[in-house]
């Protein structure tokens, strides 16, 4: 927090402490963003772009502009400073302070994470033989991180000899990391340090050769494979591979046989794997499968055999394999009864067993298949909406899955299952301090019918007792990109909303996966517009009285109201808000746009910015003339207009690597001057954070905080 925000908020609280003179204070003018236009003309379309110049981080005129929206943020919030407070309080008091992971046994060692009273970040562990070991303390995360504005772990991995660790950090909140090595019988540090690496690494058997990944600095994109022998000058490391196409990203990774040192290279549309023998680290890396058009798949090593995911000839992906001395797809052939109508999301090899993570009608499943006879079997769920993964397996030679289980009402839970007696037992549930109940909670899943007669699968969670007539506030979230799918999970912040009447609602609009491949196609590129369609017809559905059947008889029902129904996304969901909002403002009381990707045109345009060449197959390449045009029609930057809006709240970081911030304030700054009503709009810059928000599991909670206070201070709520 910066220094006219401290003093802000230092005022606001005086004001209020004297009983209200803050609210006879005239209203601060929102800061206003000079104009300097910059035109851009493509296929005879002139863009005239007035905030261009905010793009430069170190320019004193930007940061005395975002200092600024941060002050008028500050003035705008002041009253609801002790509702936030509260908020934040609440939350905190609902997590048990000093927990622990459940143990996972790994080549000898028993791994976990454990926090302590009152600390930010995780201290890693292990014991040795059982779980009543000695505990070894492996990184102390809050050690780390305490003097650190930000701070994150990117990754770890400890050497076959268990001796050995090499992990990374990133300080900056750029996912740019350090590599590090250390000395776990001494706890000593190498002195060497590896920057700007992607924070995967490998260990090759011999305990002293590390592969790593390394990026652009400029395009954030890992695009290099290094070798490193422990103990040597990174300066001398050996490139082992190098990315071309700057549509590809790079990735390391050991297979779970540990034979094998995979690298990783992926597109949107494509991928292709390279593999070298782990015990031979100086050998140049095999390709798997040569990367074709539309093609992708994943590789993991059993016995004689890789297994290989793949959307060959299967949009929906099936598993197929073959033997380690023939990788090319010629070889290949199905492993298990193909289901062209079941997604395969992942999949994890047990020695006896595999098993699969699928999707079906948008909930995920988990499917045990024998090896030895291909029998198989669905581990059964209850509840309307939940999610089921597989979890944390580092062996092979198991009869026993861990997974993972949790709904909208039930918290983060992990399971053991005997794949043989097809029991399972839970070993561990998130404690929810205060009470919690489950049962105090009703959670329903429906269909929404679109415009173009597809059914949107929508999960909803409210406190019983909560009137469903249009009385209720209700939040509605939703991402529809990458085909990252978005399921219900338990939040124990979102209980101060249920608590406080709100209805929550998840939308798995068209862009995720949750019907399958076709639901991802079906929104991008050219069909982007399903997902903010697909977003307005639910809010159109949560608005409007619905026929419920109960019993024999037929009630109405209905969520919310528009001047009720407040909307929320991030990131490329924050790219669905801006839609939203040009589209149809009527609908929403609110609109919460976090890190939001909403100058698409721009962006998309200019090579250098992070991740765009490798989004082209997401969004399209604005060089291509149609694909400029459609998401030309769409971007939320250049489809401001003279309208009224809803109330808004902006959020973003300045180191954000993912969506730079100078979207959203360019965004905020255009809004400013083109929205003809007196709603509120607020745009918050986090000025040491990135696109993920603060770091630490108490400093993200003040970013929660503030949400809820938005959302409660618009419907008149203040405590």
């Amino acid at each position: 927090m910066n220094f006219l925000q401290r003093m802000a908020l230092a005022g606001a609280g005086a004001a209020l402490a004297s009983g209200g003179a803050l609210a006879q204070t005239a209203p601060a003018a929102p800061p206003m963003a000079p104009i300097k236009p910059k035109v851009f003309t493509d296929f005879g379309i002139q863009r005239t772009d007035n905030y261009y110049w905010l793009n430069k981080p170190t320019d004193p005129a930007v940061l005395k502009y975002l200092n600024a929206e941060n002050t008028y943020y500050d003035q705008q919030m002041a009253a609801t400073v002790p509702l936030q407070k509260k908020l934040a309080q609440e939350i905190k008091n609902r997590i048990k302070q000093e927990d622990a992971t459940e143990p996972y046994r790994d080549n000898g060692y028993y791994y976990y994470s454990r926090y302590e009273f009152g600390r930010e970040y995780p201290i890693y562990c292990r014991k040795k033989g059982s779980t009543i070991g000695t505990e070894e303390i492996v990184l102390n995360g809050d050690e780390m991180g305490s003097s650190q504005k930000y701070f994150q772990i990117g990754d770890w991995a400890v050497s076959d000899n268990n001796q050995l660790l090499a992990f990374s950090t990133d300080t900056v909140s750029r996912r740019l990391f350090t590599l590090h090595f250390r000395n776990l019988a001494t706890g000593k540090d190498y002195p060497e340090r590896i920057q700007n690496t992607g924070g995967e690494m490998a260990w090759a058997t011999d305990n002293k050769t590390v592969f790593y990944t390394r990026k652009d600095v400029t395009t954030l994109l890992p695009y290099q494979v290094y070798r490193h022998v422990l103990g040597t000058d990174p300066k001398n490391d050996a490139l082992v591979y190098e990315e071309k196409d700057n549509t590809f990203n790079v990735h390391i990774n050991r297979s779970k046989s540990k034979k094998y040192i995979g690298i990783n290279l992926v597109s949107s549309l494509s991928s292709e794997y390279r593999y070298l023998d782990a015990a031979v680290p100086t050998d140049m890396p095999k390709v798997f499968q040569r990367r074709e058009k539309d093609h992708l798949y994943d590789v993991e090593h059993l016995a004689d055999k890789f297994y290989i995911r793949t959307n060959l000839g299967a949009p929906n992906y099936r598993l197929m394999v073959t033997p380690v001395t023939a990788t090319g797809k010629s070889a290949w052939a199905d492993a298990l009864t193909r289901h062209p109508e079941i997604f395969l999301e992942r999949f994890e090899l047990f020695s006896s067993h595999v098993v699969l993570n699928e999707r079906k009608g948008g909930l995920r499943q988990l499917k045990v298949v024998s090896l030895k006879d291909k029998q198989e079997h669905y581990i059964q769920f209850e509840e309307p909406a939940y999610t089921a993964t597989i979890g944390v397996n580092a062996e092979m030679d198991t009869p026993v899955l861990r997974y993972n289980y949790t709904s909208l009402t039930t918290p983060a839970s992990i399971f053991e299952y005997d794949m043989s007696s097809h029991t399972s037992t839970l070993v561990k549930e998130q404690p929810v301090l205060g009470n919690y109940n489950k049962f105090d909670y009703v959670t329903e899943r429906v269909f929404v019918k679109s415009r173009d007669n597809k059914f949107i699968p929508m999960a909803l969670v409210y406190k019983k007792g909560t009137k469903l007539d249009g009385s209720a506030p209700l939040l509605q979230y939703a991402y529809g990109s990458y085909g990252l799918s978005q399921d219900p999970t338990f939040s124990a912040a979102r209980l101060s909303l249920l608590n406080r009447g709100f209805v929550y609602a998840l939308c798995n609009i068209r862009g995720g996966q949750e019907m399958g491949r076709q639901w991802f196609e079906d929104g991008r590129m050219a069909h982007k517009i399903n997902s903010f369609n697909d977003f307005v017809d639910c809010s159109e559905y949560l608005t409007h009285p619905q026929d419920v059947r109960v019993g024999n008889a037929t009630v109405k029902k209905q969520f919310t109201a528009k001047d009720k129904l407040f909307a929320m996304g991030g990131s490329a969901g924050g790219l669905l808000m801006g839609a939203v909002v040009n589209m149809r403002p009527d609908l929403y009381k609110g609109v919460i746009a976090a890190v939001p990707f909403v100058d698409v045109v721009t962006t998309m345009s200019d090579p250098s910015i992070p991740l765009t060449t490798s989004e082209y197959d997401q969004w399209g390449n604005p060089a291509n003339e149609e694909e400029f045009k459609y998401m030309f029609s769409y971007s939320p930057y250049d489809n401001v207009e003279k309208q009224v809006y809803p109330n808004m709240l902006v959020t973003t970081g300045l180191h954000d690597s993912q969506v730079q911030y100078f979207e959203p304030a360019k965004w905020v700054a255009k809004l400013r001057t083109m929205k003809t009503d007196k709603n509120v709009l607020l745009l918050h810059t986090d000025m040491a954070a990135g696109h993920g928000g603060a770091s630490g599991r108490f400093k993200s909670i003040d970013d929660t905080a503030r949400q809820f206070a938005f959302m409660l201070m618009l419907m008149g709520k203040t405590l």
